[in-house]
């Protein structure tokens, strides 16, 4: 992980279940010494079963976003057909592959479903879009090893909606408080075939 993608705080989380899917990030916005404040986004909703994570530098946070919606549409207008989760992190991971050399500061996370097969799906990438699709959950962000090391406890196969939340909302909650630099309460989503459901839960403030 560069250093630089590490100056800013936060942490993205996303675990599959059964026919769902939940990913989840602190709300703090902040720097490695200060608060700046508790409402930062840093999820967004690329089509009605796909969302993006990132954690990182919130500039390039705001601009990966924006550049990746623009292609998802263009490619959609040119296409005439829904972009699939795995489609969208190709074109992820081609859009930070072309900035190598002055890379976007940020990791991110996609989670969703597929609109064809209802299919869960959930990778990850580093800062120059190599991307790991998991089975079962990924992180990002600057509480990673406490990340993994919830999850491993937590996941298990086939959860269903309230079990995903549960076991997500635990792992956030304990991985922030041991964190200095994520917190101030945490946002999670979980996606279902028929809808999405967004929740608060609240985690260390200080």
């Amino acid at each position: 992980m560069s250093d630089n993608v590490m100056v800013s705080s936060g942490c993205v989380v996303a675990m599959r279940g059964k026919d769902c899917v939940a990913i989840g990030t602190d709300r703090r916005f902040s720097g490695p010494s200060y608060t700046a404040g508790d409402e930062f986004e840093k999820i967004f909703s690329i089509s009605p079963r796909l969302y993006l994570g990132l954690t990182g530098l919130q500039t390039d946070i705001l601009t990966v976003y924006h550049r990746l919606a623009n292609r998802k549409n263009a490619l959609e207008v040119s296409t005439n057909c829904v972009v699939t989760p795995k489609i969208a992190a190709e074109l992820l991971s081609h859009m930070l592959y072309e900035h190598r050399f002055a890379p976007f500061y940020i990791e991110p996370v996609i989670a969703g479903m597929d609109p064809y097969t209802l299919e869960p799906f959930l990778c990850n990438m580093d800062l120059l879009g190599c991307f790991d699709e998991a089975p079962d959950f990924v992180v990002s962000g600057t509480c990673v090893e406490q990340l993994v090391g919830m999850c491993e406890s937590l996941w298990n196969p086939n959860q269903t909606s309230r079990e995903l939340f549960d076991a997500i909302a635990q792992v956030m909650v304990v991985a922030c408080s041991r964190d200095a630099v994520s917190g101030c309460g945490a946002r999670i989503y979980i996606i279902e075939n028929e809808k999405v459901t967004v929740r608060l839960i609240t985690t260390r403030m200080d």
